[in-house]
């Protein structure tokens, strides 16, 4: 069973940083692109940043400058570096593949189960 593990969320200061950190569990051949995702209480989910297999990073304009988004290929990880945080950024923040190969097949749009983010003084 292919499982997306996010760690790393908890409680920050605004202006503080925080690093995420999501792992693809089970065998696993390859991943596609990965990308992190935040859903804010009463607000639809967007877009965070995504990278693909060849580090080609995208970024919402709204943490471009501040966030960094790393992927580890052999790992199976992604990484979403977060710095200079707002109370704006609070959100549950969720891993997304969109596609995976593992010894099962080929499976699409894996998320995780999600890990919070709470800036707050």
């Amino acid at each position: 069973q292919v499982r997306l593990v996010e760690s790393g969320g908890g409680l920050v200061q605004p202006g503080g940083s925080l690093r995420l950190s999501c792992a693809a569990s089970g065998t696993i051949f390859s991943t596609g692109t990965m990308g992190w995702y935040r859903q804010a209480p009463g607000k639809q989910r967007e877009l965070v940043a995504t990278i693909t297999r060849g580090d080609y990073r995208n970024y919402a304009d709204s943490v471009k400058g501040r966030f960094t988004i790393s992927r580890d290929n052999a790992k199976n990880t992604v990484a979403l570096q977060m710095n200079s945080l707002e109370p704006e950024d609070t959100a549950v923040y969720y891993c997304n593949v969109d596609r995976l190969t593992t010894d099962r097949g080929i499976t699409y749009n894996m998320w995780g189960q999600g890990t919070q983010v709470t800036v707050s003084s």
